[in-house]
């Protein structure tokens, strides 16, 4: 082995289950509980399809994708928790995982016994894990409920230990599946910054996430995974930008939700760019022009008219309406049209979606909402952090 071989290998993997067939409803987990206990008819599943990657000693890699896509599947594998049905994967170092919450925790057990069972687990004896317990209780914030069973944590708890002993085992590969979702803000900023320690000792970090913030900051490159397989691969603004652009296209039918008393509909929101062209994505810093038709079955006294912009992962962005800008609409009743006009839409590169509502001035009747009903891309020539921009000047003082 040479220090130029990938430390994760994974060629040609692919990994089928056999799921019970089932009338009504069921989940993924039961119904692979169901297929292993024999009962009934199975149908194949295939949760991963002929995926290859190599990640190099030292690189942090994310993996993004929907629900269902693969990514915790995969990473089960590469830590050996379940072999693949074809093809091959290798590690070279010690891995540790944190795969869903509380994994390798016997719940009887207190966190002290937890802490050395895991680390035995990891090949480190006891006198190791002593060295390291008091800073592993320190980082997890548990002193007071390190020697009770963890059955009685709350999820928060569970990760802090999980994370904690995880990464003070030292390991050379350390994989984490969406877990740190459960801890609190400050927990995360504490194991974002041991992170950044982890990744400037030299180590490798593979992990999934649904923040794309956090993802897109912390790795190297990422991997975006669609129905078994990866779509795409490298660069984390391209690979963001490629998964924005799907969530984009299921966002119009997934995420769409339309309510109201029906007294009065919006109809269609037309959206044109500065040349009157219909626009579906916009260059950041272009004029936005939208047309927003609406129906009144009978006449509506003082309508307030809305909208708000979401990240597709459901961010609020921005809201503004009739009534915050002072613009009064005394009555509407028919067809017609009210238009809302950006002189610049400064967000940054990404998909976002749009929701439109009409309601009544004290707020108590909404008439009509359309939630995240109108996906639009937005692109960007320069690279910023978060969701908007805004005018700056840097400077050096006297």
């Amino acid at each position: 082995m040479t220090d130029s071989a990938p430390i994760i290998e994974v060629c040609d993997v692919s990994k089928l289950f056999r799921l019970q067939q089932q009338r009504g409803e069921s989940t993924i987990k039961a119904l692979v509980v169901d297929a292993l206990r024999g009962h009934g008819k199975t149908r194949d599943f295939w949760a991963l399809r002929d995926v290859s990657l190599a990640v190099q000693r030292g690189e942090t890699v994310g993996i993004i994708g929907a629900n269902g896509a693969g990514k915790s599947t995969l990473l089960s594998l590469i830590s050996q928790t379940t072999q693949p049905t074809s093809g091959t994967i290798a590690t070279r170092g010690k891995v540790s995982s944190l795969l869903e919450l509380g994994a390798g925790f016997h719940p009887d057990l207190t966190g002290r016994e937890n802490v050395f069972l895991y680390g035995a687990i990891m090949g480190l004896n006891r006198r190791q894990m002593e060295e390291k317990f008091d800073q592993i209780v320190a980082f997890a914030e548990l002193a007071e409920w390190i020697d009770e069973p963890v059955k009685h944590y709350s999820s928060g708890m569970y990760v802090r230990l999980a994370f904690s002993v995880a990464v003070e085992v030292d390991p050379d590969i350390l994989i984490i599946d969406e877990v740190l979702a459960v801890g609190d803000a400050s927990f995360q900023r504490k194991c974002i910054a041991r992170i950044d320690a982890f990744k400037k000792a030299g180590k490798t970090l593979l992990v999934v996430s649904h923040d794309l913030n956090t993802i897109h900051t912390i790795s190297d490159q990422l991997i975006l995974m669609d129905k078994g397989k990866i779509i795409a691969a490298g660069d984390p603004d391209a690979v963001v930008a490629e998964y924005q652009w799907l969530s984009r296209e299921s966002a119009s039918t997934a995420e769409t939700k339309e309510w109201g008393t029906g007294e009065m509909k919006i109809k269609a929101a037309h959206f044109l760019d500065a040349e009157g062209n219909h626009a579906e994505e916009l260059l950041r810093g272009q004029p936005l022009h939208i047309e927003i038709d609406y129906e009144a079955a009978s006449r509506i006294e003082a309508p307030v008219f809305g909208f708000a912009i979401h990240t597709t992962s459901g961010i609020l962005v921005y809201g503004n309406n009739t009534q915050i800008e002072e613009y009064d609409i005394p009555s509407v009743e028919g067809q017609g049209k009210v238009t809302l006009d950006f002189g610049a839409v400064e967000l940054l590169a990404g998909a976002y979606l749009f929701s439109f509502s009409v309601h009544s001035q004290d707020h108590q009747t909404n008439y009509h909402r359309l939630d995240n009903a109108h996906p639009i891309t937005v692109r960007s020539d320069r690279r910023y952090e978060g969701v908007c921009h805004m005018d700056v000047k840097w400077g050096l003082g006297s």
